[in-house]
């Protein structure tokens, strides 16, 4: 009977070992390094080699517009201000503007032309606009890197021409592209197919077209950027929006620029297929509503700080949990926007997200004549 039972449990192993064997051979790439992500949750759906430290190419650039948003959130510089392009911006080779020392752009055509045409020239000159210089840039982008948990990248130039130690994974590139789509404006600049601009002393006009074929070609795509060196080989970070569900494929080393376009393809067609996603709480939603005793409102509404929608397998029981936490002690006075309290969602009783519940409006603490009226009313 043992013996039996032990055959039947090794023919069961050989089985679902070969399930999984079966379920990645559905994705055969031939790029060196793969990975398919949701982008609002960064579960991972497929992956291969996903950790190798590899040569990005102008992949890079994502970082560079991920400071360059940031930057503009901040408030630090805005599209309309005017960068004058220096000797170094200008003599950076491989894709570019073609833009001449002392020639004057803005922040909204050097954006335009790092997504769009995957200008060399243009990342220096926002990296100089930005931080004074493309090596406090360069820091900077390190910084970033490590902030968002990219442990597989070092940075040596905004742009990703060729240079000793600078590498990444596609893991990492996920990440900052995950990072960058939050910032919805991005997308203005990362969706355009063609577009024009003029440049140098002559004032010639060139025309811009999107190194990303998908944003053409596939349903959905909305970004993000592609890459290439005769050592990198073919590169691509790509996603696309469908139903609400927003997924990140990266390809690295594919062999042709054919096989980058198609590999990232199969992996979002994958992914689209199998999964979907569910709406808990947007940005911004009223989650709860807390009565408070000494403030000059009576009430308060407490806002998701960010949006909160769950992936799920298709097919899969969607039985999820939410759990609200609030601060039992409350100082005054409350800022718009301060923290306090929490929402988890909680699966098979593990969680797996949460979000901050912000204060949607500022609150002070009551004055002696408003808690008088208070006690007035109640015995009334």
């Amino acid at each position: 009977m043992k013996r039996k039972l032990c055959l039947f449990l090794t023919l069961l192993l050989t089985l679902s070992q070969t399930v999984v064997v079966l379920a990645n051979e559905d994705i055969n790439l031939s790029a060196k390094s793969a990975i398919l992500m949701d982008a609002k949750s960064g579960t991972i759906l497929y992956e291969k080699n996903s950790h190798e430290k590899l040569p990005p190419a102008s992949v890079t650039k994502i970082m560079t517009m991920l400071l360059t948003m940031e930057a503009l959130a901040d408030g630090r510089i805005k599209l309309d201000d005017k960068v004058t392009i220096s000797e170094k911006a200008s003599s950076m080779g491989g894709s570019q503007l073609f833009l001449e020392p002392g020639e004057v752009k803005t922040v909204d055509q050097l954006l335009k032309g790092m997504a769009v045409a995957s200008a060399n020239d243009a990342c220096v000159a926002m990296a100089e606009h930005i931080y004074g210089s493309e090596e406090a840039f360069v820091k900077k982008m390190n910084e970033k890197a490590k902030e968002l948990g990219m442990k597989d990248t070092n940075f040596v130039n905004t742009n990703g021409l060729p240079v000793e130690n600078h590498y990444t994974s596609a893991y990492d590139i996920a990440l900052m592209s995950k990072e960058l789509l939050k910032y919805k404006d991005i997308h203005k600049y990362l969706t355009i197919w063609m577009d024009e601009i003029v440049v140098g002393k002559k004032k010639k006009k060139i025309g811009l077209v999107n190194t990303n074929k998908l944003i053409r070609f596939y349903k959905g795509a909305n970004g993000i950027k592609t890459g290439f060196t005769n050592e990198a080989k073919f590169c691509l970070a790509a996603s696309a929006t469908r139903d609400n569900l927003t997924l990140i494929s990266v390809v690295l080393g594919a062999p042709t620029s054919k096989d980058r376009f198609k590999e990232a393809s199969s992996l979002l067609n994958y992914g689209f297929a199998n999964y979907e996603t569910m709406k808990i709480y947007n940005k911004n939603d009223v989650v709860s509503k807390i009565k408070l005793e000494k403030a000059d409102s009576e009430y308060l509404e407490l806002l998701c700080k960010e949006d909160l929608h769950v992936l799920n397998k298709k097919g899969d029981k969607k039985d999820f949990k939410k759990k609200i936490k609030i601060y039992k002690e409350i100082k005054f006075p409350i800022k718009k926007g301060d923290k306090l309290g929490e929402i988890q969602v909680y699966h098979n009783n593990k969680m797996i997200l949460k979000s901050d519940l912000i204060s949607a409006k500022e609150v002070k603490k009551a004055s002696y004549f408003k808690m008088l009226q208070k006690v007035v009313n109640t015995i009334l």
